[in-house]
């Protein structure tokens, strides 16, 4: 295997012939590239090659899912893919254009340990990437993507014999009768499926019909441009512009799903922004009365009510804050036996009886529909909501960080705040009740006022997330005290949002 280059320019004889894989593409637990600047489709095929010695050398069956989402791209790097991945020996079950989450069912449907789907989620066009898993549900963490990183990057791609292609062409309906059996909503729910014009768009509006919702398209017809915005229910954009649809078409909810269909997102009746966090809170209370004792796993960018609201304390719930990111909230899930994860950027997991294990986005929006329903006649979103704690949060922040900085500069704030507590300082005239490092730092006050600082996962930023339940000031002024230690870091830019 040819040792892939970082220094190729497009239009030349030798981007024509050699592998361009940039190392900053292998992120912590997915792989994502500008496409043409960063990786080329003898990339691609690098890769390929790569992901397949790599099952090989871990002794996992060479039988992998692929699929791909519907840039223009995505077909073309698929293909290149798949060559990677034929030539490694591995046998292929492509089926075709999918939504992440179909693909994850599709490696239980076709018996396949390993999946490798092509698709930048939400990120831009131009973006392209492949979330990959050998042992389902799981997808890959940092450890299984750096040995990927490794093999591709040295050029110790192994080609074997064995390899070969296998069309599966109808997996979108056998995912549809999958999800939906079993579901059927007592009233006509009337529900906006708002899909940015993503992949989702081919998937989502369907399967909610199916289960018996009034469904009103939103932004479902495909474009890999994303004319209005990008297709990420986190993003307040996106959130607004669900707003707006309620209230113009007297709706129940809308419900949002990002690029691959991994994630939802939701607005109450009211046209309220309910960030996945919350909407985890309020499914964990109806999950939590019929399993007694359940288990949940959370991110640490989500709200502190796991472990204060009353109806969680009173169904003995038990809540594990972890790492952010859909590949650990995944694992820690399943080795906890959890119920169910839930993470704030839209992530839902459900273990049996509801769901497989894996992210999906239209099976979280059916058991959102489902809570409403149980809820009876006439209950509104808002109400379940408003029936919630009060709390002040804020959205998911991004100030700009370079990857080679970015973790440096969480160390850092990781040490001040640890040596606050240490000490038995104050903090905005209150006591630190906790510090909590797994991810970053996530600082909490003897109030319950907490702030959160850790680097992202895949983009060149940092994430920064402050809530309070006891008053909108204190969770500003947690804000402004995170924001101000930052500003002592000159590689520290501007933010995407701000409260």
């Amino acid at each position: 295997m040819t040792k892939p280059r970082s220094d190729l320019v497009p239009n030349t004889a030798d981007y024509e012939n050699l592998p361009l894989v940039t190392a900053n593409g292998f992120r912590e637990y997915d792989a994502r590239w500008l496409f043409g600047k960063e990786i080329n489709l003898l990339g691609i095929q690098a890769l390929g090659l790569g992901l397949g010695t790599y099952l090989h050398d871990i002794g996992v069956a060479p039988k992998i899912v692929t699929g791909h989402d519907f840039r223009s791209y995505s077909l073309s790097i698929k293909q290149a893919l798949t060559i990677g991945l034929m030539r490694a020996g591995c046998q292929v079950h492509d089926i075709g254009l999918a939504l992440s989450p179909v693909a994850y069912f599709a490696q239980f449907a076709l018996d396949c340990p390993a999946v490798a789907m092509v698709t930048a989620s939400h990120n831009e066009n131009g973006w392209t990437g492949v979330k990959m898993g050998a042992q389902r549900p799981l997808t890959f963490g940092p450890d299984e993507i750096n040995a990927i990183k490794k093999i591709v990057l040295e050029g110790l791609g192994k080609e074997r014999d064995g390899g070969k292609y296998i069309a599966v062409p109808d997996m979108r309906e056998t995912y549809l009768q999958a999800v939906t059996k079993g579901h059927k909503l007592s009233r006509p729910i009337k529900v906006i499926a708002a899909c940015g014009n993503g992949t989702a768009g081919a998937f989502a509006p369907e399967a909610l019909r199916r289960i018996g919702a009034e469904v009103i398209g939103m932004d479902t017809e495909l474009d890999f441009t994303f004319p209005k915005y990008n297709p990420n229910p986190e993003d307040m954009e996106m959130l607004h512009a669900m707003g707006v649809a309620v209230k113009e078409q007297g709706a129940d909810l809308c419900l949002g799903f990002d690029g691959d269909g991994d994630r939802c997102g939701v607005v109450d009746d009211k046209g309220r922004e309910i960030f996945a966090d919350k909407i985890g809170v309020m499914l964990a209370r109806g999950l939590s009365a019929s399993h007694k004792n359940a288990q949940f796993v959370v991110d640490v960018k989500s709200t502190g009510l796991y472990l204060t609201d009353p109806v969680l304390k009173a169904n003995g719930v038990k809540t594990d804050y972890w790492k952010t990111g859909h590949s650990y909230i995944k694992r820690r899930t399943a080795e906890l036996g959890a119920l169910a994860g839930f993470e704030k950027s839209g992530h839902f997991f459900f273990n049996p009886p509801i769901g497989l294990g894996y992210d999906d986005g239209i099976v979280a929006g059916i058991q959102v529909l489902e809570m409403l329903d149980k809820a009876g006649p006439g209950a509104k979103l808002s109400a379940l909501y408003d029936g919630l704690p009060q709390s002040w949060g804020s959205p998911t922040m991004a100030p700009f960080c370079p990857d080679d900085k970015k973790y440096a500069v969480v160390e850092a704030m990781v040490k001040e705040y640890s040596a606050l507590k240490d000490k038995g300082e104050k903090l905005l005239g209150r006591a630190i009740a906790s510090i909590v490092t797994v991810n970053g730092v996530r600082v909490t006050l003897d109030d319950g006022t907490w702030g959160l600082v850790r680097a992202s996962s895949n983009k060149p930023s940092l994430v920064v997330v402050v809530e309070s339940p006891a008053s909108e000031a204190n969770m500003r002024a947690m804000f402004a005290d995170i924001d101000a230690r930052l500003g002592k870091h000159p590689e520290v830019g501007e933010y995407d949002q701000k409260i």
